[in-house]
């Protein structure tokens, strides 16, 4: 079934209502509010609920409707950097909570945060929900998208022409699974960080992590601060190097296994109970041909994305949040209000040539780039570059890079409390409080735990007085 509309008015297809679809449908609204005409814009969701990847489940392999799962959220997850470095500019987080709160939030209270600035702006009117993309073809006559999309819930397939089309789905979704000799014989559980949904089934448990990201980091520690007996972390390059306590290790790349003993490339063995692999996941997009598909590693500029947004063959083709990120819920709203401009005629798009000069500057910046300042500057750098071309609100990129390297010093001092650390917001100037509670000591991650505390009235009304008149 083919559904075609006979109008004037442009229309945008977005795929994915998590933190990157949602930026854009913010980011219509905005121009919407300051009394600008803009395209009919349809969002397409094939989870039941917003919020992408904080959109917890405690499924799976596969869904309600037997499509892949696509979030990889687990209980008891904090966040692993600071809350104001992620802080949406028109929207503070002493505006959604009235009052301040620590720099490390647990999931329950982003999502929250996330939820609430939609809501306020009634963007779930946009969104059709548990329906998923199957493929896209692009008109050459028309200059129109044509897409095939499954409403899961009825089982109905329909399609849709749209005059631009903005890909939203994330890249955290399709594990990276290697292949170690002899895993097929492992007696115990084996598993990607994709389908890891908390650490209580490693209690007194020896655990292996391969992987030295930041996933693996995080569910290392995770499972030691909820009684893992040991937890150790096999790297392939470059090991994470932080100063880990006891029961935390790191040792070099596993080479195979027999039975539950581990072989690591420098000769050790070690016997355990269960496997995580944090090994990363793909830029997987199987609803898109292969012309238009970007094909890429995590990194911090793939290329054929000119600015990171458009791609290059095609601009009206449009990928937000594709990038590897230090900055997130901010970095996307950059690239959403850009992407904007260009839909509604207000950013003049440069011939191909000049775009791919524009890429390859990038890329070449990149390929320099050789610690992890050098990363969080190159980002800050690109944010403030699609600063000057939109008018999203400006906030202070550089000191968020100043952040970002306290929090990488935070870690490498001590990777157990680095989260009790406090940050000051560059959207309001407000101190991050205090958690009532050690961060290794908190185990109940519920908004309703961490939001319990005895509010001063002077905290409460520094608040007030820094609220926008």
């Amino acid at each position: 079934m083919s559904i075609k509309r006979k109008t004037n008015r442009k229309r945008v297809g977005i795929i994915g209502a998590g933190p990157s679809g949602l930026a854009q449908l913010r980011a219509f609204e905005a121009a919407k509010h300051a009394g600008l005409e803009v395209p009919e814009v349809v969002c397409f969701e094939k989870q039941s609920n917003w919020g992408g990847m904080w959109n917890y489940s405690w499924r799976t392999g596969v869904g309600k409707y037997g499509e892949p799962i696509h979030g990889s959220m687990y209980k008891y997850l904090w966040s692993n950097g600071p809350k104001e470095c992620l802080e949406f500019s028109d929207y503070s987080f002493d505006e959604h909570f009235k009052k301040p709160i620590s720099s490390y939030p647990p999931r329950p209270v982003l999502f929250d945060y996330i939820q609430g600035r939609i809501k306020k702006n009634k963007i779930r009117d946009y969104i059709r929900f548990d329906t998923t993309a199957r493929w896209v073809n692009y008109n050459d006559e028309t200059e129109k998208f044509e897409v095939v999309f499954d409403d899961l819930k009825i089982d109905k397939t329909y399609t849709e022409e749209f005059d631009y089309l903005v890909v939203a789905s994330g890249h955290f979704s399709t594990p990276n699974m290697p292949y170690f000799k002899g895993i097929e014989q492992f007696p115990g559980q084996v598993m990607h960080a994709h389908d890891f949904r908390g650490a209580d089934p490693y209690k007194d448990q020896d655990i292996l992590i391969i992987g030295s990201s930041y996933s693996a980091e995080d569910i290392g520690v995770q499972c030691h601060k909820h009684g893992a007996k040991s937890v150790t972390l096999s790297y392939r390059s470059n090991p994470i190097g932080v100063n880990w306590p006891e029961g935390i290790k790191e040792v070099p790349l596993l080479t195979h296994f027999e039975d539950d003993i581990a072989h690591f490339k420098n000769g050790t063995t070690e016997r355990y109970d269960a496997v995580i692999m944090c090994t990363g996941y793909q830029h997987k997009f199987p609803f898109l041909p292969d012309q238009f598909r970007l094909k890429t590693k995590n990194n911090l500029y793939p290329d054929h994305l000119y600015k990171g947004v458009f791609f290059n063959n095609l601009p009206k083709l449009i990928y937000l949040g594709m990038q590897d990120q230090y900055y997130t819920f901010n970095m996307f709203d950059t690239q959403a209000w850009l992407a904007r401009d260009y839909m509604m005629d207000r950013f003049e798009m440069p011939s191909r040539r000049e775009r791919r000069v524009d890429i390859d500057r990038w890329l070449e910046a990149n390929d320099k780039l050789e610690t992890s300042f050098d990363h969080v500057d190159f980002q800050g750098a690109y944010i403030k570059d699609l600063l000057n071309l939109s008018d999203y609100p400006d906030f202070n990129v550089d000191e968020v890079g100043v952040m970002f390297k306290e929090w990488l010093k935070d870690k490498d001092e001590n990777i157990l409390t680095y989260r009790d650390k406090t940050f000051r917001s560059v959207v309001t100037g407000t101190m991050a409080e205090t958690h009532h509670t050690e961060w290794m000591d908190e185990l109940d991650d519920s908004k309703e735990r961490y939001l319990y505390q005895e509010e001063s009235e002077e905290a409460l009304e520094e608040v007030v007085e820094k609220q926008p008149v």
